[in-house]
This record gives structure tokens, sequence and C-alpha cells, in this order.
């Protein structure tokens, strides 16, 4: 028994990091088509969309039971992108899982395109509520994972939320109920890039304790590197031994991930790149070692 064990421990090993390889490959092409459809629209949200991709690109590819020729199939998890500015990021995952054409991409806010500058319900397959008043996605995603708790279908509701975002009243409303209701079916990123349209998040109105506040509202509470596509994978995999309680996983990233010239600045939170800049961060992106 313990040599079975021992001789399976490496391959289970092996799996995981073809696995993880697999996945930052995919994050990696999605980065150069984020910077491809902000640079064709010429509008849009570069930072949070490269903050947030790694995360989108686990629960599509890896963790979220969807079937992208069946938008509306029952059993489905659902995903609300909460900070809707971040839709490009969405619209990437959405097209690489096969719910519209991967072109569909670069029509991103033009005039009469189905790729609108936020969410909208019904426009795009895969799209499970409008989005970009911010504050308010969370409170779907809580009505979506209280109703799976009451007609009694085994589906999860994973929910991105952003740090500028978490200064909505409505964000803590929310952190408030859904452990009154033991949802735990209810999974929630913090994209915690540090920063907002009008600076850092910390000069505007700081967050910290981030962990303790949500952890005081009886909430299952995790910390990991955002970016870290192995321990965004575990820390989803132990939501699902946490029970009769919500989960909130702190993600740290980096606004503008991938791209030298855009991370950690707050001039790239809503602004496009030229295609001579979209240029020069593609090629940037493509460098981008895959261990």
């Amino acid at each position: 028994m313990i040599k079975g064990l021992k001789a399976a421990q490496p391959a289970a090993l092996q799996l995981e990091v073809e696995e993880a390889k697999r996945l930052k490959e995919i994050a990696k092409e999605l980065r150069v088509w984020i910077v491809r459809m902000l640079a064709e629209a010429g509008s849009g949200h570069p930072g949070g969309s490269l903050s947030a991709i790694d995360i989108l690109t686990v629960l599509y590819f890896h963790t979220m039971r969807h079937r992208p020729q069946e938008p509306q199939w029952p059993l489905r998890d659902r995903f609300i992108l909460s900070k809707g500015h971040g839709v490009p990021a969405l619209y990437s995952v959405l097209a690489k899982s096969g719910y519209f054409p991967m072109d569909d991409l670069l029509t991103l806010r033009k005039t009469a395109s189905a790729l609108q500058g936020h969410p909208s319900l019904g426009t795009v397959p895969g799209i499970e509520a409008s989005t970009g008043s911010l504050g308010q996605g969370l409170s779907i995603a809580q009505g979506l994972a209280l109703a799976s708790k009451m007609d009694g279908t085994p589906y999860r509701v994973f929910c991105l939320i952003g740090d500028g975002e978490s200064q909505e009243g409505q964000i803590w409303e929310t952190a408030m109920s859904a452990p009154k209701f033991s949802l735990d079916n209810l999974i929630v990123f913090l994209d915690y890039n540090k920063g907002q349209i009008d600076g850092h998040t910390k000069d505007i109105m700081d967050l910290e304790p981030v962990v303790d506040k949500w952890n005081a509202f009886n909430w299952h509470v995790q910390e990991i590197d955002g970016h870290d596509i192995s321990k965004i994978i575990d820390s989803l995999e132990k939501t699902k031994s946490i029970l009769h309680k919500p989960h909130l996983i702190v993600a740290h990233t980096v606004k503008g991930k991938g791209v030298s010239f855009m991370e950690n600045n707050i001039d790239w939170h809503g602004k496009a790149p030229t295609q001579e800049e979209a240029r020069r961060a593609i090629e940037e992106i493509q460098r981008i070692g895959i261990e």
C-alpha cells in the first residue's frame, strides 16, 4: 500500500504541474487578446482586466462546470463579474471557451457589437448579469446562490469583486447577509490590485485590515497570490471542505500584470493602448516564460 502511494505521488504531482502550465499558456494567450481588443476599441480598462485574467482562466478552464454550447444548462456554475469594467477579461475567457468566435473580441465597444463596455445580460452567451454599477454584482451572486439552495439545484456561484468597488456599502450588506443564509456555494474573489480610477486604494478609502473584516463577518477567508495558478486552484479546492460559510479569496494581484509600463500604474486603469503601445505590450507578454 505504501509502495503504491509513493508511486502515485510523483505522477499526481506531474499532472498538477502540467495542468498549471496549460492554464498559464491560456492566460498568456488571453492577455494578448485583451491588449489587442482594447487597442482596436480605442477605449476600455486594461489594468483590472490584466490583473484578473489568471483567476478567470482557472475558473473557466479548470474549476467551473459549464457548457459553452448550452449556455442555459440548468446545472451550470454561475460567474458574476461585479467589477464590470474588467469585462475584456471575461469576454476573452468566454470566447476561448467557445461561447462565440475569438475574432468577435475585436468588435469590443464598436457600434452594433454585442460586446459592450460592461457585461449586459442577453447580448452575449455566458453573461449571467448586467454589471458595472459597482457594488451590485455581489448581491446578484448572493441571490443566485440562495436560489440554488432553495431550489435544491447543485450549482455554485463565483463572483469577482474589485478593491475600489469594495468601498461601496452594498458590498458590506452582502458581507453581512450571506453568512446568515450559510451560503457555502458562494465563492468570491477580491481582485486586490490596490488601485482604482482615482488613485491607490489605500489613499482613497483604505480597506485594511481586509482579511480581519471579512473574518469578522463570519466568512471563510483565504489570502493568496492572485497570479499563482497553483495557489488559485488550491484555494478553490479548499472551499469544498468548508461548509455553512460563504468563501472570500483575497487575491493579491498587480494592476496591468504582464506589461511593464502598465503594471501598478494607475494611468492604465481606464486608458486603452495605442497600436504602438499594444505592439510593445504584446511583445512583452509573448516573452513571458511558462515554467
